[in-house]
């Protein structure tokens, strides 16, 4: 273990950096299967990092210390400057962060990420609002969610883009989530062109499984306005003395050669073989595989319980580097990629046909875009309704009673099939939203069909009857979803967003209850203030296109 120390840092990046702070970084945008700086055209490829700390990626679904809570490593300036300089130490450009407070002010890191000559690429989910891959929803709150990240980031410059989902499907069993995430794909990439924000990418990140060359395809094909922009690849199959051919990093670049979006290592550095070397780092960066993938981000910067941190960090609040925080060092100043200019590369690459294969799940046919508007038109409607002060284990319990098959066909307007591709009218409602439907269609049953049943609007003090007060704008809307609920909406009501934006609606509740029923998000996963910068626009531009 080798102690570095903020100051001897900082003289470090002196070499790197001019001696005056710049506002904003080059973007980096896409062109075919290629990152590039916009302003220079010269190919951009990653040297990245993970960096957030108790959090557990490399495949996990929950933080180390248990729970659902997370830190935000970009809304504590201290921390940013303590550990940005040895972020320049490993010459990074790029941090991946799994999960980010978007209420939260980020401008100091941002700004310090920024001087550094450092991007960002931000998963969009956070612990408790994610797509579960076992009970999988595209629902107002998960969209909400994902908007308002993308919100808190749009106006840094240094920002290339997002990941829509992490790991969700890892298994032949449960890759009908994938439907749902690229339903969150296309319309996050819809967002952004909604809020006029300039171009930023909106991705996947997979694990390293059998279903890999499906889950590829899938994300890939079909309609551009649906795929995604970006593929991220977490890979751990190269550890210790290995080689380009036994990693199976030949293979898995043959796989992607036809790719026609950019691929990159979301995670990688195995550490089955300890300290870790990263010999892997000379292959990534050589002649063999960047024409195909631009570059990783090695997992990771803090050291946890898991074992795979370049730095610790003391009671103090101080870090010191560890053996294979020098040992990346050492590995990434020995790489250089060859690089290639935008105008004179021409993408030739199409996209991937969408699998068939008998293992795959997921429907092309995507869920709906969450609206707003819909729902509460369909709230409207209604004459029992859920109240809106229950509790998760309320309505957990509710509606493993009311979508029981034995009380009858309550559900089929809230219920989603990413297999079939078969979409009730209001999937993508809130929790309380949905149940509330499925109470009046009980409700209706019973009044209908049991005339002895003098409180069918009850279910045990949770509902209550209302009047319905059906805006005229909304009368198509509930025309177009039939009785059963499961009619196709093209009408989008007057007065109305055509689908929630950066903050969810008040009837929104939070996600655990709807696991019962549509399936709700649980984390599917898998930095400076300095006195005086060194940075210049042209350092930054020149210095990191030679990177």
């Amino acid at each position: 273990m080798k102690g570095l120390s903020i100051t001897s840092a900082g003289i470090a990046a002196v070499a790197w950096f001019a001696a005056s702070a710049v506002a904003q970084l080059d973007p980096i945008v896409i062109k075919g299967s290629k990152f590039f700086y916009k302003t220079n055209g010269t190919e951009f490829f990653i040297r990245g990092v993970a960096y957030q700390q108790d959090f557990a990626g490399n495949g996990s679904t929950t933080t180390t210390t248990g729970g659902t809570g997370y830190t935000d490593p970009l809304a504590n300036a201290t921390n940013c400057a303590r550990d940005i300089p040895l972020l320049q130490g490993l010459r990074t450009n790029t941090i991946r962060v799994y999960a980010v407070d978007p209420t939260q002010d980020h401008s100091e890191c941002m700004q310090m990420l920024t001087n550094a000559g450092i991007y960002i690429i931000s998963d969009l989910s956070d612990p408790a609002t994610s797509i579960n891959r076992d009970t999988p929803a595209w629902n107002e709150e998960i969209y909400a969610r994902y908007a308002s990240v993308i919100d808190a980031f749009s106006n840094y410059t240094n920002t290339i883009g997002f990941f829509a989902g992490n790991e969700v499907s890892n298994a032949p069993n449960n890759t009908a989530a994938s439907a749902f995430v690229k339903a969150a794909v296309r319309d996050m990439k819809a967002y952004i062109v909604s809020k006029n924000y300039r171009a930023m990418g909106v991705g996947y990140a997979s694990d390293d499984d059998d279903t890999r060359v499906e889950l590829a395809d899938y994300f890939n094909c079909g309609p551009a306005a649906e795929s995604i922009d970006f593929w991220g690849y977490n890979i751990y199959s190269w550890c210790g003395q290995s080689s380009y051919s036994a990693s199976q990093y030949e293979a898995r670049t043959q796989e992607f050669s036809t790719y026609n979006v950019p691929a990159f290592f979301a995670e990688y550095g195995c550490n089955k073989v300890e300290p870790r070397t990263f010999e892997e780092t000379a292959a990534l960066f050589g002649s063999d595989m960047t024409p195909v993938w631009s570059g990783g981000i090695v997992y990771m910067y803090f050291q946890e319980a898991n074992d795979y941190g370049l730095v610790t960090i003391g009671s103090d609040n101080k870090a010191t580097t560890l053996t294979d925080y020098d040992n990346l060092s050492t590995a990434m100043a020995k790489v250089s990629p060859s690089a290639i200019n935008s105008a004179s590369y021409t993408p030739t690459n199409s996209p991937q046909a969408c699998p068939t294969t008998s293992t795959w799940q997921a429907a092309t046919n995507l869920p709906p875009t969450p609206n707003d508007a819909i729902c509460q038109c369909m709230v409207q409607n209604l004459t029992c309704v859920a109240k809106s002060s229950l509790s998760e284990d309320s309505i957990t319990t509710q509606f493993n009673y009311i979508c029981d098959p034995a009380q009858g066909n309550n559900c089929g307007g809230i219920l989603a099939n990413g297999s079939t591709g078969v979409y009730g009218s209001f999937s993508g409602c809130s929790d309380i939203e949905r149940l509330s439907y499925a109470f009046n269609q009980y409700y209706l049953n019973q009044t209908a069909t049991n005339t002895q049943n003098t409180s069918p609007c009850d279910f045990s003090g949770t509902a209550q009857k209302v009047t319905p007060k059906l805006a005229s704008s909304c009368k198509a809307v509930v025309s177009q979803a039939g009785s059963a609920g499961t009619g196709s909406i093209t009408s989008t009501p007057t007065g109305g967003s055509s689908s929630v934006s950066g903050s969810s609606s008040g009837t929104t509740s939070t996600s655990k209850a709807a696991a019962v029923i549509l399936g709700v998000p649980a984390f599917d996963f898998g930095i400076l203030k300095l006195a005086a910068y060194v940075t210049s626009a042209m350092l930054v531009g020149a210095g990191m296109v030679l990177l």
